[in-house]
């Protein structure tokens, strides 16, 4: 039997009932998702690093199929629709600018941003707006920096990456027309880099490209592009989610408040408790017949990777349903797994924790204030206005 896809709703960050039936019952489930063909959905954490991280699943076969997708239009082109070596070969390029040492030379400009994001809400007086206040502009300030994007640029990314996420607001013709016009500010940037040159990603980029011909043109503006969207939309998506999450649990936030150095840790926790996604993404296709738990899948079908359920499997979580910051867990699936690892995970761990030490050392009695407003037809889950007192 194939069920209908994805489960989540939006108004909550629960997981949905039915990823706890497929935890419960043996072998994968059919699904069908508004978009493409069939195909299987693994829940289980063993099941979902199989796929992941297997080279036996390719992200590139995609491009010959009618993907499962939530969106009508099609994500064509680009790292994470690249098997190695030409992912390899891009990945190399892009990881050296996210290096562990990289980011934590970021850390006290990322603190600053977001101790005067908080001066400015307070100045403000409450209540006032988490996500455009401070989750936000926090890691928008953050990226734009890294890859040289002027400040008076960066509220066209509001519009342009919201576009990108979104499942159902544009039809498939719309989605090509914001990713053009996304490719020709790009393309506008790479013009300016290459008369003024920075020391920022984007003219280490235009170098590969210039210098050593490792990147095409069309891979150096989408992999800009790519870094722009991917690396502020999560992380202002999960600052408001986290502080949600901590708020539904009192105890959890008097730790941290009271120790600090919980803070890295509680990071881990509620990247693995919280299910950020509306649903899964982005199928793998089995190249051979590939046995993935209790079903045999046959050589050109698809499977989708439900990392939300997986980091709730109780197989590999003690207590999965229960929040526990001063316990972190181990080789969480929050920023998947295998070659397609997020690539900027350093950079959104290290903002998230700045974003916690900040607001609850600055706002200790931060609330609610009123009523949340949440994203719709997203791939993505969370608030898109949260009211805050402090």
């Amino acid at each position: 039997m194939t069920v209908a896809y994805p489960f989540n709703e939006t108004g909550s960050l629960a997981l949905h009932e039915s990823y706890y039936d497929a935890l419960r019952t043996p072998g994968m489930l059919r699904i069908q998702m508004p978009h493409g063909e069939p195909a299987w959905l693994a829940t289980r954490y063993a099941d979902a690093r199989l796929v992941l991280g297997d080279r036996r699943f390719s992200r590139a076969m995609a491009a010959a199929n009618d993907e499962p997708r939530l969106q009508a239009g099609r994500l064509e082109g680009g790292i994470l629709s690249m098997d190695p070596p030409d992912h390899t070969r891009l990945r190399t390029l892009v990881a050296k600018a996210f290096t562990v040492r990289r980011v934590e030379e970021l850390r006290p400009r990322a603190r600053d941003i977001a101790v005067g994001l908080v001066k400015d809400m307070i100045a403000a007086g409450a209540p006032v707006d988490l996500v455009d206040r401070f989750a936000l502009p926090l890691p928008v300030a953050v990226i734009c920096e890294l890859l040289g994007v002027p400040v008076e640029d960066r509220p066209k990314f509001r519009v342009w990456s919201d576009n990108v996420l979104s499942t159902s607001r544009l039809t498939a013709e719309e989605y090509m027309d914001n990713r053009t016009e996304l490719r020709d500010y790009i393309r506008g940037l790479i013009t300016d880099h290459r008369v003024n040159k920075q020391d920022d990603l984007m003219t280490a980029l235009i170098e590969a490209h210039d210098e050593g011909d490792r990147l095409s043109e069309l891979e150096l503006v989408d992999l800009c592009a790519g870094i722009l969207v991917a690396g502020h939309e999560t992380t202002a998506s999960q600052i408001p989610n986290f502080i949600l999450t901590l708020l539904d649990h009192p105890e959890a936030m008097d730790k941290l408040k009271s120790d600090p150095s919980l803070i890295p840790g509680a990071v881990e926790e509620l990247l693995r408790f919280v299910p950020l996604g509306a649903g899964a993404g982005f199928a793998r296709y089995a190249t051979e017949d590939v046995r993935v738990g209790d079903v045999l899948v046959h050589a050109g079908e698809p499977v989708i990777v439900a990392i939300g359920a997986a980091n709730r499997d109780a197989v590999r979580f003690t207590a999965p349903d229960k929040l526990q910051i001063d316990q972190p867990p181990e080789q969480h699936l929050g920023f998947g797994h295998g070659v397609h690892h997020c690539l900027g995970a350093a950079l959104a761990r290290m903002e998230l924790q700045e974003a916690l030490q900040v607001l609850l050392s600055e706002m200790p009695n931060l609330h609610l204030a009123g009523d949340i407003v949440w994203k719709t037809e997203m791939l993505v889950r969370g608030p898109v206005t949260m009211p805050i007192g402090w």
